[in-house]
């Protein structure tokens, strides 16, 4: 296999025939590239041979389900791919459009060591990708992608005999029969479905009615266009049209998803909505309640609850902050035995008995409705303000090139750190200690914090910021934190502002 280029310009004869391929796409868990800016379907093949090469290298069982998410050019990347798996010698199980979540149930549905998912997530259109893992429930981390990316990059794809291709129907409906199992609720419940016309339209409102859900729609037709909105339950864009539904309709809360189904986002019946992290120390309470003494990991741009709450210290909880992203935080999740994580982007990783312990946004929901039916005199924002009271931003982005962004981040760090050796406060505060387990955590000495990292599939830094004692301080870790920033001057504006 000859090496991929990385200036080939579309609308070119060699752009039909040569695979192109731009480094920066291999990311720390996944792989993401702008379509057809960085990759072409030569390259997409390349990678499937690739991948196939890995599988083989490893002494992977030589068979892979592969599927696509809901967009235009989705349909024609994975058969890019496919053809790329075929010549490296592997079996492709083709399971159509799915959530990347029903991917990774169709490894065990399927009984398959290895699953590719072609999407870009969460990211807008013109964004493609590839979730992609060899031991279930986890996927690629950084050590596999580093690995791939090599074997790609370096042109030493192998071709095998022994490929071949087979289309399995079925997986969509075993993986709502899974979800739903034999659970049916026992309180009335309305809740406006949020799909933002993503793939999770196709499964969403078909789950919560099989549940014994009252569906209140929002935007549930399947359009690839996405007319409403880049669906992404952490964008305060989609978050604020959920809590317009819920205050229309009447509904007890709003579940939204993004556009590849494996993230849930929350508003409550007043209007309010609830961040992943605190959705999730919600859950951690009913959890442990059921479990008593379990383990939670939470991510570094979570609340510091996991470990401050009265009602998980009652329960016998340890909490574990680890670093962001869905390949670290599942790995984290087998390696510590802990029963979930909970990722303040929305990605949500319930282990046995709960789950499988990859992040499903449909898993997640029905777990949300199985808490409320446990605690039928409850309504979601009562659930939210039984919680102690912290103030934080929501997860803001600087641009900061990819090319660049590490070495900034490293140099925050440093500027950071010296911040707490040389003993200066922070916010009017005393720094605690800075975590630096991925990018600089500073925690002062009331447990309220902010955190600088680089984000791990776009060309930003990401940003946030909690107070345990109020608005005024959360904006005050905030203007500090980004004055460090600013210090590098290729950092560029915010995505939102708090």
């Amino acid at each position: 296999m000859t090496q991929p280029l990385t200036n080939v310009a579309p609308n070119t004869w060699n752009f039909l025939r040569d695979a192109m391929i731009v480094p920066t796409g291999f990311r720390e868990y996944d792989a993401r590239w702008k379509y057809p800016d960085e990759i072409n379907l030569p390259g997409m093949t390349a990678l499937g041979l690739g991948l196939g090469t890995q599988m083989q290298r490893r002494g992977i069982a030589p068979v892979i389900a592969v599927a696509n998410d809901y967009r235009e050019y989705s349909l024609a990347i994975k058969q890019a791919l496919i053809i790329g798996l075929i010549e490296a010698g592997i079996e492709v199980r083709d399971i159509g459009p799915a959530l990347s979540p029903m991917a990774y149930f169709a490894q065990f549905h399927l009984d398959v060591p290895a699953v590719a998912m072609v999407t870009a997530s969460h990211n807008p259109n013109g964004w493609t990708g590839v979730k992609m893992g060899f031991e279930r429930p986890l996927t690629h981390g950084p050590d596999e992608m580093a690995e791939l990316r090599d074997i790609v990059l370096q042109g030493q794809g192998e071709r095998r005999a022994g490929g071949g291709y087979r289309f399995v129907d079925g997986v969509r409906e075993a993986y709502l029969d899974d979800l739903a199992g034999d659970f049916r609720m026992s309180r009335k419940l309305k809740v406006v479905c949020a799909t933002g016309n993503g793939t999770a339209s196709a499964f969403a409102p078909a789950l919560f009615e099989r549940i014994g859900v009252e569906v209140v729609p929002s935007h549930n037709e399947l359009d690839y266009t996405f007319p409403n909105y880049n669906p992404n339950p952490e964008a305060l864009e989609m978050l604020h049209d959920m809590a317009a539904s819920v205050k229309a309709s009447g509904a007890d809360f709003a579940l939204g998803f993004d556009g590849d189904g494996d993230r849930c986002g929350v508003v409550d019946d007043e209007g309010e909505e609830i961040f992943a992290d605190k959705m999730g120390v919600i859950m951690a309470r009913d959890l442990s309640r059921l479990h008593p003494g379990s383990t939670f990991v939470a991510d570094v741009k979570s609340t510091g609850l996991f470990a401050s709450d009265p009602e998980l210290q009652a329960n016998g909880v340890k909490a574990d902050y680890w670093k962001t992203g869905h390949s670290h935080m599942k790995r984290r999740v087998k390696e510590i035995g802990a029963l979930a994580g909970f990722e303040k982007s929305g990605h949500y990783f319930l282990a046995e008995p709960v789950g499988r312990g990859y992040d499903c946004g449909m898993r997640v929901a029905v777990e949300i409705c199985k808490l409320m039916d446990r605690n039928p005199d409850m309504s979601m924002s009562d659930l939210r303000r039984a919680l102690p009271r912290t103030w934080a931003t929501p997860t803001m982005s600087p641009y900061c090139a990819d090319t660049e962004k590490y070495d900034v981040l490293g140099r925050l760090v440093e500027k950071l750190v010296a911040k707490h050796e040389a003993g200066e406060a922070l916010a009017g505060r005393a720094i605690k200690e800075v975590v630096t387990v991925n990018g600089a955590r500073v925690i002062l000495d009331n447990g309220s914090w902010g955190l600088v990292r680089a984000s791990s599939n776009t060309p930003n830094l990401v940003v946030v910021c909690e107070s345990a004692e109020s608005e005024a301080e959360m904006r005050a870790i905030f203007a500090e934190i980004d004055a460090v920033i600013r210090t590098e001057p290729s950092v560029g504006d915010y995505d939102q502002k708090i």
